[in-house]
Formats: structure tokens, sequence, C-alpha cells
């Protein structure tokens, strides 16, 4: 019985997460409960605890996770100062006369703003308030709007530099060196942030390129679901300054962090840096919000920190308990080998993508299952995109994704649960492709980043 105690660990934190309750508190406390009965019937070894005082100091001096609040500072300005909503409506401008032209420029900016944020909510809300009524009084089919809408939204995991990336970089970063130090090997090999953003790049342009093109698609085989509008004069000029500014802060970033001339946090501390006097620059953004601006980002990063702590403390009961081993055994009695190990890691991250965030996701399930499929031989940067892609098709997903209720919580009640729903059906099927190639062909992930390390 003793060795079910981690599998009943974690079957009870997500059955506490269901019933509402916070997860940084969650982790910590069913970790010290089932702690505390170990101790005292004698089947946990109370000074494995001692431990829990180096992981805290190891997360404070960990340098990659103080682009968490810098990134996330960066979102926060570019999305009060206004700025995304220029971006929509000069691209707007630019596509109008194309097929389905609104709904591609809420796919770019979707794109950059998911970029700028990495945040599912703020994208899918932001996105949803700004385009999702024009979009219906256009003549767009309520299917089309919010399907795109959502699906924009989810690009947030995917498309660097984002948050999601940042800390499944670090956390795959510390669960690969885990498994080669595991394999005897005690020089190990390093996996950056970095690597991960440069392995995204591709599957995050495929996914966008993929979106595109079902919208034109769509646009001429039923033109009455997606309405073109009649091209409008551009003026070139306030053209090229509302675009240009953010997008080259965003390619600055991203640029920088690729060519090796900073790294992720000094590059998230540059984005926020240039959104903040990009916002200034434009009046868009004055000293009496500065205070908002902050307390949404401590409030954002307190929580990040918050479940980090939570999580640490519960992987550390989780493998005094003989967690890792028993996670093992099972991965390596499965039919197939590493391929089955694999699959069963995608099914059941799919399923808590239901339930939980990406940062839970991220903190509390990747800890536990990377280090053994990193020992099967797994590529540690294919498979973070790999569950990057795979969370962002969960929180897509009828009934419980993210995505969907965040837009009905913001769209008009004329538009029913039912057509989110339906709408958002073929872009789960584009998604479920993309992983598909990407497991035949994982070269689309990791020859961009073999290419840039040599």
């Amino acid at each position: 019985m003793i060795e079910l105690i981690p599998l009943l660990m974690f079957a009870a934190v997500c059955g506490l997460l269901m019933f509402g309750y916070p997860v940084a508190f969650t982790l910590a406390g069913t970790a010290l409960i089932t702690a505390g009965l170990g101790i005292v019937y004698g089947a946990f070894d109370a000074e494995l605890l001692r431990a829990f005082p180096d992981r805290l100091y190891g997360i404070m001096q960990n340098g990659t996770l103080v682009a968490v609040p810098l990134f996330v500072l960066m979102g926060v300005i570019l999305e009060r100062a206004k700025i995304a909503e220029d971006l929509l409506v000069n691209l707007t401008k630019v596509f109008m006369g194309a097929p389905a032209g609104m709904a591609i420029s809420v796919v770019v900016v979707g794109a950059l703003l998911a970029a700028s944020t990495g945040i599912v909510g703020a994208t899918v809300v932001t996105m949803g308030l700004m385009s999702l009524p024009s979009m219906l009084k256009q003549g767009y089919s309520p299917k089309l709007a919010t399907g795109t809408i959502c699906a924009t939204g989810t690009l947030g995991q995917i498309i660097p530099p984002s948050i999601a990336l940042v800390l499944l970089g670090d956390t795959l970063s510390n669960a690969y060196q885990q498994a080669q130090l595991s394999a005897g090997i005690f020089n190990p090999k390093p996996v950056s942030v970095g690597d991960l953003f440069i392995g995204a790049i591709i599957p995050g342009l495929l996914l966008v390129a993929a979106y595109i093109v079902y919208l034109l698609f769509v646009a001429r085989r039923s033109p009455g679901k997606a309405k073109t509008a009649q091209q409008q004069p551009l003026e070139v000029w306030p053209l090229l300054s509302s675009l240009f500014p953010p997008i080259a802060l965003m390619l600055l970033v991203l640029g920088s962090i690729i060519t090796g001339a900073a790294t992720p946090t000094e590059a998230a501390a540059v984005g926020a840096l240039g959104a903040g006097l990009l916002a200034y620059s434009r009046g868009a953004l004055h000293w009496a919000q500065a205070g908002e601006v902050g307390r949404s980002t401590l409030q954002v990063s307190a929580m990040v920190f918050a479940i980090l702590i939570g999580a640490s403390l519960f992987s550390l009961v989780f493998r005094g308990y003989g967690g890792e081993e028993l996670v093992t055994s099972i991965f390596h009695s499965l039919p197939g080998g590493v391929i089955g190990a694999t699959l069963l890691v995608m099914l059941v991250i799919f399923l808590l993508g239901f339930i939980l965030d990406f940062i839970e996701i991220t903190f509390v399930v990747v800890p536990i299952v990377g280090p053994v499929l990193l020992a099967m031989g797994v590529d540690p940067i294919w498979l973070g995109i790999m569950i990057a892609i795979n969370l962002q098709t969960s929180f897509l997903t009828p009934p419980f994704g993210f995505a969907l209720f965040y837009l009905r919580g913001v769209a008009p009640s004329s538009v029913a649960t039912s057509a989110i729903y339906r709408g958002v059906m073929p872009f789960i099927a584009i998604q479920l492709l993309i992983l598909c190639l990407l497991a035949l062909w994982p070269a689309l992930v990791t020859w961009l980043p073999g290419v840039v390390q040599n």
C-alpha cells in the first residue's frame, strides 16, 4: 500500500483543485499532511524535509526565473497601453481587401500579442473584447469568429518568447541534468530556455500559417462565413509608425536570445524597458497608471512563484515515497517502450489541461515524468515543444478548455456557447495535425537549435 502513496497524492491534488482550492496551498498542504502521516507511522523519513530550504534557496538563486516577472511586465504594459489594439486596427486595413482579411489580421495580431504576454487568458480576453464585436458586425459566422479568437489566444503557449516556454525550459533543464546524472554522465549537457525558444519557432510559424490557410479555404468555399470587406485607402506613415515599433521590440527580444547576445532574463529586461518607453512615447501610459501595471505584474508573478514553492515541496515528498521509481517502473512496463510511455504522458497532460493551468502542469507533472522520459532517450527540446502544443490543444478542447471559458465571459449573449464549441473544432484538428507532424519528423523542432548551436 505504501508504494501507491505517490499516486494517491497526485489524485488528491487533482481532486482538491477541482473543488476550487488554491493551487499553491493545495500542493504544499497535501505534501505536508502526507509527510506528517508518514512520519507518525514510520513510512517517511523526516530528514528528507531538511532539503526543502535548499530548494527554496535554489529558486531564489535561479537567474532564469527572473525573466518571468519581466516578461509579465512587458505583456501588461503592451496590453494596458492599447498597443495591441492599434496593431489590430492597422493590420485590418492592410488585409481588408483579402478574403477573410479581418480574421487573418486577428491571427497575426494574436500571434504578436501571444509572443508578448504568453498567457492564454490575457490574449483571449483582449482579442475577444477588441475583435469579436467587429467581426460579428462585419458579417462573420459566430463559429468562425469565436474559433479564430480562441485558437489565436492559445498561441501564447508555443510562440516565443512566452512565459510558458520560460518555465518549461527551466524545468526541463533540471530534469535533463537529473536524467544524465542518473545515467552516470557527470558532465551533463545543458538545455537552456533559449534552446526551447529556437525549437518553437518553426512549429509556431507552422501553426500560424495553417490557421491562415484554413481561413482562406473557408472564405473561398463559404464566402458567407468570412466576409471580404472593401479595401480602404492606406496611409503609409501612420501604418508604419504603429506597426514597426512593437514588432521591432519583439524581434529584438527574440533575436537577442537566438543569437546569444543576451540571456532570456537580459532580453526580458530589455523588452520590459522597451515596452515602457514605447508606451510612454505614445502617451498611452502615464505615471498614474504605473501603480496598476505594477500590481498586475506582482499578482501574476507572485502566483507563479507561490505555485513553484508548493510544487517543490510536493515533488520532494513525492520522491521521498519512491514516486520516481514507481513512475519509472510503470513506463518501462508499458508496451511500445519509449513510444508508449510518451503517448501515455501526452494523454495524461492533455486530460490534466482541463483542470490545471500550464504553470501547475509545468511545476508538478513535468518534474515527475520528465527525468524518466529523458533517461529513456527522448530529446528534451522536442519534448518541451510537444508538451506546449499538447497543452495548447487541451486549453482549446470542449467542454473544459480554459480558452473557451475566457471567451464565453466576454462574448455577447447573442453568441451561443455551442457556436464557440463548434467553432474551435477545425483548429483543434489543425493542432493535432501539427502534433503528428512533429512526432513523425522531430527535426522540425530539433533542426534549428542544432544549426544555431553549431
